[in-house]
């Protein structure tokens, strides 16, 4: 049985499960086995998961930054000194 991705998916989870269908779609084409067509739409797939990599790993960069540097860059609190 498939899991469902939740609404609320962390940019964690979706980092991991981008990059293990990246690395399975990555494999598949090694394989050599596949047509042009079936090439091409593998290819385009792979762009769209690497894309998500990426996104993910932005916001996990911009998290890292703000805990910090929690006065952020134009010295205004990101987070509320109450908060830590």
């Amino acid at each position: 049985m498939a899991k469902r991705k939740t609404a609320e998916a962390s940019p964690v989870a979706e980092f991991e499960h981008s990059l293990e269908q990246l690395e399975q779609l990555i494999e598949k084409m090694e394989l050599g086995d596949m047509t042009l067509e079936e090439s091409l739409a593998a290819y385009e797939r792979g762009v769209g998961l690497y894309r998500n990599c990426q996104v993910a790993l932005e916001q996990a960069e911009l998290r890292v930054r703000q805990l910090d540097d929690p006065e952020g860059a134009d010295g205004t609190p990101s987070l509320a000194s109450d908060d830590l």
